[in-house]
């Protein structure tokens, strides 16, 4: 067994934009005459999509919304996010990320992105940041109808990087995801994939738990010493919950 790609989540991996997101929710629930969201309702959206989240905010309001309302809510997002996005001057991405960017490239390692974020919020951070090239492989969003914790962005992933490169034949177990919450973690360990948990978004103790390695920053990881244990491994994947 060895490690043949890497997948990183987005939001919370490559760029500390959390703020700005909630910010962009409670702004269209005030647009659409509802309540902006409570604390509860912010913790059980991190690591989820961005329509899963709609659809449950909604739900929670007593309002039903059906597809194109869903879909009219989330590029209206979209656009709010590109204009705060062009108000900074430097993009908030996570220290590290480049640099273990360029560890798995030059270890011959694919890689790819799976978020619950939509393409174009995606598409602009990584044009912006010059990384654009390194993600030929994206599952955003609005690829998939589920949500992590779902596994099913993760096994999409797995199914275009093998169209991608046919000569790879990935299995999920050949997988790293590197993830910050733990509705990301389950859907990536539910998938047979093996976890790094990076604490970004939850207190390194936490992740610890149920994720294989757990860093305080990317900066931390060794890389080498994850293919070491890949490569000493056989394939037996499990799901532990966070």
């Amino acid at each position: 067994m060895s490690l043949k790609a890497v997948l990183f989540d987005f939001n919370g991996v490559i760029i500390n934009d959390e703020p700005i997101h909630l910010q962009l929710i409670d702004e269209i629930l005030i647009e659409e005459n509802l309540q902006p969201q409570r604390v509860d309702e912010r913790q059980a959206s991190l690591g989820r999509s961005d329509r899963i989240c709609f659809q449950q905010l909604l739900a929670n309001r007593g309002r039903v919304g059906n597809e194109n309302y869903l879909t009219q809510l989330l590029y209206r997002k979209a656009q709010a996010y590109a204009l705060e996005l062009a108000k900074i001057e430097k993009l908030p991405l996570y220290p590290g990320v480049e640099d273990l960017i360029f560890q798995v490239r030059s270890r011959q390692i694919k890689i790819g992105l799976v978020s619950g974020s939509i393409r174009k919020e995606i598409e602009l951070v990584l044009h912006r940041a010059k990384l654009a090239e390194h993600f030929k492989i994206i599952v955003a969003g609005d690829d998939i109808t589920t949500s992590k914790p779902e596994p099913d962005g993760y096994l999409l992933a797995v199914k275009q990087l093998n169209k991608e490169y046919p000569e790879l034949n990935l299995q999920p177990y050949e997988c790293l995801a590197i993830e910050d919450t733990p509705a990301g973690i389950e859907a990536a360990k539910r998938s047979q994939m093996q976890v790094v948990g990076v604490a970004n978004t939850y207190p390194f103790h936490m992740l610890q738990r149920c994720c294989n390695w757990t860093v305080d920053y990317l900066s931390d990881l060794e890389l080498e010493r994850v293919q070491k244990v890949y490569s000493q491994k056989q394939p037996h994947p499990s799901v532990t919950e966070c």
